[in-house]
């Protein structure tokens, strides 16, 4: 690899993904101002900014992009990037993943998360090594393409955990198959 760091926890996630907060409150908030009209022994809560989240998914949902005030996302189904039961990624998936370092590049992150998923078919075990092996698939082309030894990658498979979908259907388990790629989105 062109020098960049990747990091592997192959320990259970502290937290599922996407669940971080997010942001601060913009402006202090001055509980004393008589502008507020308390009532009397009111009190404020802790002020708190909710994340404004756009989500576009294409017409077929073989991908998907979520922007917050913070983060990026790009979900790719596994069937777009892998044969079944694959992590070997095919010439079309390389040009969606090159899609994605472009936007990495352009947000100038320096810190990528790179997570795999699969369905609850099968068994847990052989989710988790599959979902490992292709977040890994992706990171290596990610890697390749984006060519900056000042990207830290945080690679993780997570095998069945955190479904996106229902797993009792075929549409669900199709959705919850993916790789995500997470960044920071540029302040401006």
């Amino acid at each position: 690899m062109p020098g960049t760091v990747a990091v592997a926890d192959d320990g259970g996630p502290s937290e599922p993904p996407g669940t971080e907060p997010t942001a601060t409150a913009p402006v202090r908030v001055d509980a004393t101002d008589p502008d507020l009209k308390l009532p009397e022994g009111a009190t404020l809560a802790e002020a708190k900014v909710l994340d404004i989240k756009s989500v576009v998914e294409d017409q077929s949902g073989d991908e998907r992009r979520e922007d917050t005030n913070a983060d990026v996302t790009f979900a790719l189904q596994a069937e777009v990037l892998f044969a079944k039961d694959s992590a070997k990624i095919g010439a079309e998936a390389e040009a969606r993943i090159t899609g994605i370092a472009e936007e990495i590049r352009k947000q100038n992150a320096t810190r990528v998360r790179v997570f795999g998923f699969t369905d609850d078919l099968g068994s847990s075990a052989h989710g988790d090594t599959l979902s490992k092996q292709r977040a890994n698939a992706v990171q290596a082309v990610l890697d390749q393409v984006l060519n900056s030894p000042g990207i830290t990658f945080d690679v993780r498979g997570y095998g069945e955990q955190y479904p996106i979908a229902d797993n009792s259907t075929e549409a669900g388990r199709k959705k919850n198959r993916r790789v995500e790629v997470t960044f920071p989105r540029t302040r401006q």
